[in-house]
């Protein structure tokens, strides 16, 4: 009897343990921590320790990107720069005077959830370029700045033809913390599509963005590459990059999963 008792015990120990899973969640929502703590399917693009994975944009000027343990932002001394020292860690900083080239995966992706978290400086500027081509921006937009633009954090930026920038669009709203604070973008994108002869047939689709936890993009079609975008032709896969050349940016928890279908709560 004592035996059974004992064995009874150990299964309603292990097996509900075993059993619980991650709930699916991904309804376009904040679920507290961050996305790849709390679903499954979630894998890293940095591997904590150094910049596997990741290239200069261009092979011809010096890639001065670098990993660390941690950044320093000192508000008084100097808000427009971000300090690191070179060492194995899991984040990246874009060099010692924040401008160096763009840096890009040597993975390719299509359809794509993608969750990251930055830190700007003062002033700073960069981008979240999905498949290289089209451009989630990150920008100082800390306090009150006016009506929002497709150049304000969060927004999706605009296209650059006959000199001047076409479409775009502006978050709906500021979500934006002061610089020296890790930030974050969770963005469900939506690559554009291609018939068999090789012509587009659907632009990129931003489906979803929020910015720190809050829904600022939902639903954009973009009908070609924005501003600043790589030399390369839309396509049904290419690489993530971002942006190194306007100013200290910081970078880490980069995440990544298939794109799923949203759940409609």
């Amino acid at each position: 009897m004592k035996a059974t008792v004992v064995f009874l015990l150990a299964v309603l120990l292990v097996f509900p343990a075993a059993a619980q899973k991650p709930p699916e969640l991904n309804d376009g929502e904040a679920h507290g921590d961050p996305p790849f703590l709390v679903e499954d399917g979630w894998r890293a693009l940095l591997n904590g320790k150094n910049l596997a994975g990741w290239h200069g944009q261009d092979p011809g000027k010096p890639n001065e990107w670098f990993t660390t343990r941690g950044i320093r932002w000192e508000r008084f001394l100097g808000p427009t720069r971000l300090q690191a020292i070179r060492e194995p860690g899991g984040r990246m900083l874009n060099g010692p005077n924040g401008r160096t080239v763009n840096i890009v995966s040597d993975e390719k992706f299509g359809d794509l959830e993608l969750y990251l978290e930055f830190m700007v400086a003062k002033g700073s500027n960069s981008g979240v370029y999905l498949q290289g081509l089209y451009e989630i921006q990150v920008f100082d937009s800390f306090g009150p700045i006016g009506p929002l633009t497709s150049s304000d954090c969060g927004g999706v930026y605009h296209r650059w033809i006959d000199e001047k920038g076409v479409g775009g669009s502006a978050p709906a709203v500021n979500a934006n913390r002061r610089p020296g604070e890790w930030q974050s973008f969770q963005i469900w994108f939506r690559a554009p599509r291609f018939d068999s002869s090789g012509k587009k047939i659907e632009n990129a689709r931003f489906i979803r963005v929020l910015h720190n936890g809050v829904p600022v993009q939902k639903d954009v079609e973009v009908d070609g590459p924005t501003r600043a975008h790589m030399s390369i032709s839309e396509a049904p896969l290419n690489p993530l990059m971002l942006q190194g050349d306007h100013g200290p940016v910081a970078y880490r928890n980069i995440w990544v999963r298939p794109l799923r279908p949203t759940i409609e709560r």
